[in-house]
């Protein structure tokens, strides 16, 4: 069974299930299947930058922050936390990890892209998403 919890702030109209069924496209895509467990959080900039600051040093919001897990890759430069180790949970679940998503950048990110709000934030589900998969950009 594929769980993917979705958390919003309620000052922001997103489509949950749009966003669950972005996540098992992709999914789909990569050919992940099984039980296993993903987290999206669409948050405002105050709590975005919050958590920029404290996981990644940076001061100042950004679009999306992606938290894996267990991360394949070996690449030191991820945006994510390091690979841990965690103990197999005993239910069986592979807990992929967490997407943050910062609404108000979606706005202004699909303003200068020249994109719908919905579009934008598909966009940056799949690139979540991915990331979670272990599927990085340069």
């Amino acid at each position: 069974m594929i769980s993917i919890i979705v958390n919003s702030d309620p000052r922001y109209p997103v489509n949950k299930l749009g966003i669950q069924a972005t996540v098992l496209e992709i999914l789909k895509q990569h050919r992940v299947h099984g039980n296993l467990e993903i987290g999206i959080t669409v948050v405002g900039d105050r709590k975005m930058h919050e958590i920029n600051k404290k996981f990644r040093d940076q001061d100042s919001s950004t679009n999306i922050l992606s938290f894996a897990f267990e991360d394949p890759s070996t690449s030191s430069s991820l945006q994510h936390i390091p690979k841990v180790g965690f103990v197999k949970s005993p239910d069986k679940v592979l807990r992929l990890g967490d997407i943050m998503i910062s609404y108000p950048q979606i706005i202004k990110d699909a303003a200068l892209e020249g994109v719908s709000v919905e579009e934008e934030l598909r966009f940056l589900v799949e690139h979540g998403t991915r990331h979670l998969l272990g599927v990085h950009h340069d």
